[in-house]
């Protein structure tokens, strides 16, 4: 009789599948996460930082002219309509029109524009093609844009928003 034993080929041993399973699921952890960055949008990401820069540059100019007018708004939502009451302290606030930019906080394809009909003296009006609802940051320019007005809010929570400075230093 002989003392030798019968072995198995290599792929039937478990301990060789045992080793194998961690190296295994980190290739293919590494082969999904590929294909998830390679298809995902990036668009909070920018590879121009110092046109971005200027860009910041110039928008805080942008808000240091509305200053200097005195410029305040008023904007009233309702399903699907808006209304926008301006006031300058140099003068008035009329304009052609005003646009109102809206920003998602997160995500670029709900960003939205809305430009602003003069209804009156420093009134303003504008339909909605869909109510707004969430979080948003606010932009309304002027039609030369050169100024800029600025606000965040939670709609529909907050359906009338102030922007600008209300500190009224005219008496």
């Amino acid at each position: 009789m002989s003392n030798e034993e019968i072995v198995s080929p290599w792929y039937k041993q478990p301990w060789f599948w045992f080793l194998l399973i961690f190296p295994g699921a980190a290739i293919i952890w590494c082969i999904s996460m590929i294909t998830v960055a390679l298809n995902i949008d990036s668009s909070m990401v920018t590879d121009d930082y110092s046109k971005q820069g200027r860009g910041i540059a110039m928008e805080r100019a942008r808000d240091e002219t509305a200053r200097a007018m005195g410029l305040t708004a008023s904007l009233d939502f309702d399903e699907r309509t808006a209304s926008l009451t301006m006031d300058a302290a140099t003068g008035n606030a009329d304009f052609p029109y005003v646009v109102l930019n809206l920003f998602h906080p997160t995500l670029t394809e709900f960003d939205r524009t809305i430009q602003f009909r003069p209804s009156g003296e420093g009134q303003y009006t504008a339909n909605l093609s869909q109510p707004i609802d969430g979080r948003w940051y606010f932009d309304l320019r002027g039609p030369d844009n050169d100024w800029r007005l600025k606000g965040e809010a939670n709609l529909p929570m907050s359906r009338n928003l102030i922007l600008g400075d209300r500190t009224d230093d005219r008496g």
